[in-house]
């Protein structure tokens, strides 16, 4: 087996932007009066490199010299620490890490392989991680989170499908079925070796894992990593392990990442049909879509002056699709650090998404809004547009929430919550005062009731 050799030309750090320690095209990446706002937070609490660090790789920038989306995605502004308001573990992943760099909340786990990316996205939700931010934990003890160790996941996943299997089918405990498939995350999969890649890959399909997800934006960072040794490590893998599909969980959130432009910012058409593809770009996602035990899957947060506008995201679903990939997920900003520089209200979101499918087929516009919420993965199901009579709260119109997966054996699945809309809302704590109904529970568990029930107190 062959770790292929890429070189990404990565940028990491301000300071080589600052001393001109970057090639000529790329000086005037940022403007001196951005650097020179950049600096002046330096070694302060708001201090931009230790909520994230900088970094970018030379293909990125070629595609991001042209587009302001991608410029925003990927450069620091102070604005990301104006307000450091914000949860330090999103989603409080840690209550569900029965071991160090595994998350078993969901159906499927989770698993933190990698602690970077070739760069960097500004918004990243794990900015925690990246950071090497230091975490409170379930024990009392603070610290950063660790990476996972293979052969502790592999004896974990074994046992927990030894003991389901001894009970009939539902882990004893948790409710849970077995653990059939796993996501392999971090940080990117995608900057480790090849070997490396195939050790986890080897490992899991031997403990009994049947789905991999390998969750990657590297086809928008770096996609030169998608070369012939790492197809024949897959097509090897998939040799030794017919019965073991895998995901790649790609994360494109605009499509100046993968669209060839014009000098006046157009999008090029491709005389067979729809628009023309960076050649790298699509020479990689073509080669993982003609593996029919590959499937590809796009994901992607609806974020500020990144891709809060209904017709990029209208090209990429349909471009997206065209080309293999699956339209997945789009997310509501989480409640990261410093998440009100860049989350989009919750009901601006759907409006955005649900006018971005308008013109799409049944198959292209097959993405859902979701946002996590501390219970579980939460669709935002629908806003409605006038009021809503005879129900208290709903004078001005209702956000109906869908809980898509909950924890353990997702009792909860399919629950709605139902409150009055706020514009304003980024997060759920924007509706705490007008909830209606909430069947999913995704307030009484925090002890907030209907407010008209409140109100009759």
């Amino acid at each position: 087996m062959v770790n292929g050799k890429y070189d990404r030309q990565i940028i990491t750090g301000i300071a080589k932007f600052a001393s001109g320690d970057v090639s000529q095209d790329m000086r005037g990446f940022y403007s001196k009066e951005e650097l020179d706002q950049i600096l002046e937070l330096k070694d302060t609490p708001r201090d931009l490199e230790v909520r994230m660090p900088i970094k970018i790789t030379r293909h990125y920038y070629e595609q991001a010299q042209y587009s302001r989306p991608m410029q925003t995605l990927v450069k620091a502004s102070p604005k990301e620490t104006y307000d450091l308001d914000g949860a330090e573990d999103p989603g409080k992943q840690m209550t569900y890490s029965p071991r160090e760099g595994l998350i078993h909340k969901y159906e499927l786990g989770l698993l933190y392989v990698a602690s970077t990316c070739s760069a960097h996205c500004r918004f990243c939700y794990r900015e925690e991680l990246i950071g090497r931010k230091e975490i409170a934990r379930e024990d009392g003890t603070v610290a950063p989170k660790g990476l996972a160790q293979l052969g502790e996941i592999v004896e974990y996943i074994r046992e927990h499908n030894r003991a389901v299997t001894a009970n009939g089918g539902l882990h004893p405990e948790s409710g849970r079925e077995k653990l059939r498939e796993i996501l392999m995350s971090g940080g990117d999969p995608m900057v480790l070796g090849n070997k490396n890649i195939a050790a986890w890959l080897g490992g899991l399909a031997e403990a009994g894992v049947e789905n991999i997800r390998i969750g990657t934006k590297e086809l928008a960072f770096h996609p030169q990593r998608f070369d012939q040794t790492f197809f024949a490590m897959l097509d090897a893998f998939h040799q030794a392990y017919p019965e073991v599909s895998l995901r790649m969980m790609v994360h494109f959130n605009h499509p100046d990442e993968f669209l060839r432009r014009t000098p006046d910012g157009g999008y090029l058409d491709n005389p067979g049909g729809g628009l023309e593809w960076i050649a790298e770009t699509r020479v990689a996602v073509k080669e993982l879509a003609r593996r029919e035990w590959i499937t590809i899957h796009n994901q992607s947060p609806i974020i500020r002056d990144i891709n809060d506008d209904a017709e990029a995201l209208r090209i990429m679903q349909r471009e997206m699709l065209r080309n293999g990939i699956n339209n997945h997920y789009f997310f509501c900003g989480r409640d990261i650090v410093g998440h009100k520089a860049f989350n989009v209200p919750i009901e601006r979101a759907w409006q955005i998404l649900n006018e971005s499918q308008k013109g799409l087929s049944g198959v292209e516009a097959h993405a859902r809004l979701s946002i996590t919420h501390y219970k579980g993965k939460t669709e935002v199901a629908a806003v409605t547009n006038e009021p809503v009579p005879g129900v208290p709260g709903g004078e001005k119109g209702v956000v109906i929430f869908k809980l898509l997966r909950s924890a353990a054996d997702a009792r909860d699945r399919c629950k709605v919550t139902i409150v009055g809309r706020n514009p304003d809302a980024i997060w759920f704590g924007g509706y705490d005062d007008r909830v209606i109904f909430d069947e999913a529970g995704l307030y009484s568990m925090y002890g907030i009731r209907p407010a008209f029930l409140q109100a009759a107190e």
